[in-house]
């Protein structure tokens, strides 16, 4: 006689859901692998701010069946009282997914922890090889061609963003003008500590003042200790300049691309981008294994200029 027994995947909601009481009862016991140390902590959600993890208290104290869904960069969402799993996974995955263009996974099903800690840092990808990114259409959202963003290093000699395919590229816009840009100097400097120390040669930082000369942009982060990170020159004339230049000459509204400063961008080595944010983030050690993941796994096209900042 056929097994009907139901099937309990490894790594499956289903499985975790089956686990979950063992999980939030055994409190001094050895954490399952890859899931997080303390499944009851709010603080132990990566990356969502404070309005998520009082969210995910009230997500406790709701009835089953629930879900709470979290992504890369901090979207989140959550649904609870719903008929069977399938719709609570469904429904929180959807709650997450309208905010944001990367990928949702759930983090919570029912009273069980599903995160798993160690797919977590593949979520940039999958990655485009070669040809897909050629065909790519130019825009700011993930899967698409970056701009060509043209910039000038501290000597002077011109360079764009082409030139450095080839390599993981992270572009951040700021301005020393704009003080949650201020507020997350500190968190950049650590990132390009770690990821020289980490995945070196593999990321180049690029950092461009918005709305503001460089030189007041280099004077003022020379003065405040952050002279080591890598300021480059957007081209920006003072606040009215409202214009970043492309590498074809052509220009293009700033708010195109940073819908508010700061906004970063992670682009794989095609120029795809694989991630953005709006806004300061405060930790961005958070994404070492991000960068570590795209470093190893993002194919590599011949860079089309020879120009490397």
């Amino acid at each position: 006689m056929a097994d009907t027994t139901p099937q309990l995947q490894p790594g499956s909601p289903a499985l975790y859901r089956a686990l979950g009481v063992v999980l939030l009862l055994a409190a001094g016991s050895a954490p399952v692998a890859g899931l997080a140390s303390q499944p009851a902590d709010a603080d132990a959600i990566p990356h969502v701010d404070a309005k998520a993890r009082e969210n995910f208290l009230a997500y406790r104290k709701a009835a089953n069946h629930k879900a709470f869904a979290i992504a890369p960069g901090g979207a989140w969402g959550w649904e609870a009282e719903l008929p069977s799993p399938e719709a609570a996974d469904a429904r929180a995955l959807h709650n997450c997914q309208v905010t944001t263009r990367q990928k949702c996974v759930l983090y919570a099903a029912d009273d069980a922890i599903v995160f798993n800690s160690e797919t977590w840092p593949t979520l940039w990808g999958p990655y485009q090889d070669s040809a897909d990114a050629a065909a790519a259409p130019t825009g700011a959202s993930v899967g698409e061609r970056f701009f060509d963003i043209a910039y000038q290093d501290g000597a002077g000699v011109s360079r764009s963003l082409a030139g450095s395919r080839g390599q993981i590229v992270f572009v951040h816009f700021w301005g020393s003008w704009c003080p949650p840009c201020l507020r997350e100097l500190p968190a950049l400097q650590k990132l390009q500590q770690q990821l020289e120390a980490t995945v070196p040669d593999q990321v180049v930082m690029i950092l461009l003042q918005v709305r503001e000369p460089f030189d007041e942009a280099r004077s003022w982060a020379e003065d405040h200790g952050f002279a080591d990170l890598p300021l480059y020159d957007s081209g920006s004339a003072g606040s009215d300049d409202t214009d970043l230049v492309l590498g074809d000459g052509q220009r293009i509204e700033d708010r195109n691309i940073a819908r508010v400063f700061p906004s970063s961008y992670v682009l794989d080595r095609n120029g795809i981008v694989l991630f953005a944010n709006f806004g300061p983030v405060d930790d961005w050690l958070e994404y070492l294994p991000f960068f570590a993941h795209a470093a190893r796994h993002s194919e590599t096209t011949p860079p089309k200029t020879s120009a490397q900042p």
